[in-house]
């Protein structure tokens, strides 16, 4: 039988990812982003900027008499620009990993990078901010919404958590817009599983998969629900995130869009110096470390944030 060679760095000729690595990065990163799971996806041009239609409306047909004048229709579509942003992680990797292990870094790649970029895009989709806190790339973001429903405000015995959750869908109906799915942060998932009616019922049980509750099954108060902790915005093993006090955030789907670009980029050096979450100067060569630099471009808009509404907790931070 052949010997299959592994995979050595000087195998890669230039800075792109085969796109035997670079499809399911990119497919992953869509599944574990609750935004992208939700909005609707739309081409992304790297180097210019994209017109998106968004719709308005539905059409509006009526009845005509034979040989009259037909209605113009009321619907409308809005026109947004989407532009491509860039999405970078620098990834320090020992070099007898890196030398010895090739095949295994790809592969770790896969893993970690969707973590990654879904982390960042959904943070910056929903709060306008970069990972640190600084302004965001997106000139759109969910909380700009002037809707807001405060979460533990109604009383058990009239609906609790579940009245809270479609008081906030009737603020976006009201509107005239569709609720379409909720994206929410994994500190609500107690919330809705503890969540009973008067008579110690569970209230989130989900009607067409027996046992299984609607927190976990992907479903809530009817439409999609998915989960992200960009929401709040507090991240595992993150010390610089905090929590926003924003729980979910839910409204018409359609009125937002996202583009994924076509390749992720790596640089590799061995030879570049970087710097750590503490200031602290390192050189890759003195560590004997390769820095592995990742990039990729994603791109958001929404046509009316009006069509979101906000659900937060006590001490929520805009």
């Amino acid at each position: 039988m052949p010997v299959t060679e592994p995979i050595k760095l000087s195998d890669l000729n230039d800075a792109l990812l085969p796109r035997t690595l670079t499809g399911p990065i990119f497919e992953k990163s869509v599944e574990q982003s609750a935004i992208m799971s939700l909005a609707r996806r739309a081409p992304l041009a790297i180097d210019a900027t994209t017109s998106i239609p968004v719709p308005l409306d539905v059409p509006t047909a009526d009845w005509v008499g034979q040989g009259a004048r037909k209605p113009l229709s009321s619907g409308g579509i809005d026109v947004k620009q989407m532009t491509a942003k860039k999405l970078a992680v620098l990834i320090p990797v020992a070099e007898e990993v890196v030398n010895t292990n090739a095949a295994g870094l790809w592969t770790q790649l896969q893993a970690d990078l969707p973590t990654a970029f879904a982390r960042a895009f959904d943070y910056a989709a929903i709060h306008g901010k970069t990972m640190k806190g600084a302004a965001g790339p997106f000139s759109d973001y969910l909380i700009e919404t002037t809707k807001w429903q405060e979460l533990g405000t109604t009383s058990q015995a009239n609906g609790g958590i579940y009245a809270d959750l479609v008081n906030g869908m009737a603020e976006v109906v009201d509107d005239d817009w569709d609720f379409t799915g909720t994206a929410a942060d994994p500190r609500l998932k107690p919330q809705l599983m503890l969540a009973t009616d008067t008579n110690g019922r569970p209230i989130f049980v989900d009607t067409t998969t027996p046992g299984t509750n609607a927190a976990s099954a992907g479903t809530l108060i009817g439409e999609p629900l998915a989960y992200s902790r960009a929401v709040s915005g507090k991240h595992r093993r993150q010390s610089t995130s905090t929590d926003s006090g924003l729980r979910a955030i839910g409204g018409d789907w359609s009125q937002a869009a996202y583009g994924v670009g076509m390749d992720i980029t790596v640089r590799i050096s061995s030879e570049a110096t970087y710097v750590d979450e503490e200031g602290g100067v390192h050189s890759a060569f003195q560590e004997n470390l390769v820095l592995l630099l990742a990039e990729a471009y994603y791109g958001f808009v929404v046509g009316d944030v009006e069509a979101f509404v906000k659900y937060t907790t006590n001490g929520y931070i805009s």
